[in-house]
């Protein structure tokens, strides 16, 4: 059976057995939600690569890149302060302190999501520091990075760095009284959001990776980043056994996850974007819109991304 958005209930970070084993108990019905189909070219048609100037890139700041070293492969999730701030300095702090090194995937829907971070492995623990306000959404002014690449009745989808996002229209700050207006991401693939329990302010260490898109969990999971690199990676995760999603038999793991900004130099993994408000993204926008037609997502664009420097170490 399939669920509705309705039906879909919270992501938990759980902490006791009696509250938080239904973790994902509603995900039951979500491997069955197919990702969103792909423009292809016509059969026997080899489109012709791109061609990116050094103008085109954006730099990923090294402070914003986590590093996730799995059993599996390299993940790189570009964090987005902007919208989550304290969801952000909180990987920050984990990673720092080497708290998610060796921690399991621990549930894993195939089309859904892998999600991790539990030092007990078993969708019940938690880091040692205090839960975290929920940021579903945030404020967007002027200063904000967001390009946007669809405008429907009553909104705007784009992009802040590399983060899907929606938000209110830009003329609306002008009534506000702060000059800004509310935006939110969306559960796009490689997307990054934090596990909770039923509250919304009980976000603290768990956090999973999208595999397929899923808007149903858009302003009700914090959103704090999205992999640049290794989106194979994340989908080649042991999918769970389990009607819950838990991987009961050798879940795989995180081996090593830290900022990039911390690894020697010649260690550390430098990552540019195709940038959002280049006229090679705008080139590449037109062939997605015109292959989807009225079927375009803002989930369709996948961004062009180069990266240079040390590989992941051996498992």
């Amino acid at each position: 059976m399939t669920v509705s958005a309705a039906d879909v209930r919270p992501i938990r970070d759980a902490r006791s057995r009696t509250r938080r084993l239904p973790l994902l108990a509603c995900l039951l019905a979500l491997a069955a939600v197919p990702g969103l189909a792909r423009a292809q070219a016509p059969s026997g048609v080899i489109p012709a690569a791109p061609v990116y100037g050094a103008a085109d890139w954006r730099p990923v700041p090294a402070e914003n890149l986590l590093v996730i070293d799995t059993n599996r492969g390299r993940i790189l999730v570009e964090m987005t302060p902007e919208v989550a701030p304290l969801h952000v300095e909180r990987m920050r702090l984990l990673a720092r302190r080497a708290f998610f090194d060796g921690i399991v995937f621990h549930r894993v829907i195939d089309a859904f999501m892998a999600q991790t971070g539990d030092p007990l492995g078993t969708g019940e623990g938690q880091s040692p520091f205090p839960d975290l306000k929920a940021e579903f959404t945030f404020r967007r002014g002027p200063e904000t990075p967001f390009v946007p690449v669809a405008e429907p009745a009553g909104a705007m989808l784009g992009f802040l760095n590399s983060l899907p996002i929606q938000t209110q229209p830009t003329a609306l700050m002008a009534t506000t009284a702060d000059g800004r207006v509310h935006g939110w991401g969306t559960y796009c693939p490689g997307v990054a959001g934090m596990a909770r329990d039923e509250a919304n302010d009980s976000a603290n260490s768990q956090f999973f990776l999208m595999r397929q898109p899923y808007p149903a969990l858009d302003k009700r999971y914090t959103i704090w980043g999205r992999v640049v690199s290794g989106l194979d990676v994340v989908r080649a995760i042991k999918v769970g056994d389990g009607d819950n999603g838990m991987v009961s038999v050798e879940p795989d793991r995180m081996i090593r996850v830290r900022i990039a900004s911390d690894l020697p130099e010649a260690d550390r993994p430098v990552v540019n974007v195709l940038n959002p408000a280049s006229a090679a993204f705008r080139t590449l926008m037109t062939g997605v819109r015109a292959a989807r037609g009225a079927d375009f997502s803002v989930c369709d664009v996948d961004l062009p991304v180069q990266v240079s420097g040390m590989t992941a170490p051996a498992a």
